[in-house]
């Protein structure tokens, strides 16, 4: 008997979870500030959206979930008054871009682009659940030391 594909189609083999207060609020700001798509949601038994995830470059990037879905206890850093302890690091298309768009859509900077010694130019941004972001572009024509 042949052995199962133990994950879904088209989904990669890790994704991060984030605890959001606000899933369509944070699809619209993901979508909006970083360029991200939405792709499956799901509601809960009330109605409510309690899960969705994010795709980006043909990848299922970030999955989320509100606050207190499937009777979990985690809270946003926003709302527990700590800081993140995981950042998310991504590669875009022009770093400068997206912090521009991402600063109008109300992501707080943390750092506004800059060159890296490891040859990436690099921003660090809050989304408004209080979760950290850093995008970074290669810088051309330089390989990492």
């Amino acid at each position: 008997m042949a052995q199962q594909d133990p994950q879904q189609k088209n989904i990669p083999w890790l994704i991060p979870g984030l605890t959001v207060r606000d899933v369509a609020g944070s699809l619209a700001f993901y979508e909006k500030a970083f360029g991200f798509k939405p792709g499956a949601s799901f509601t809960d038994d009330i109605g409510d959206l309690a899960y969705a995830d994010m795709e980006y470059q043909n990848q299922t990037i970030i999955m989320m979930m509100r606050e207190g879905t499937f009777g979990g206890t985690a809270m946003t850093p926003a709302n527990s008054s700590t800081e993140s302890a995981v950042s998310l690091y991504v590669y875009c298309d022009d770093v400068d871009a997206l912090f521009t768009r991402a600063k109008q859509a109300g992501a707080e900077v943390m750092s506004p682009p800059e060159d890296m010694f490891w040859h990436d130019r690099v921003t660090r941004l809050k989304d408004p659940d209080g979760h950290s972001w850093s995008f970074a572009t290669r810088i051309e024509g330089k390989e990492p030391a």
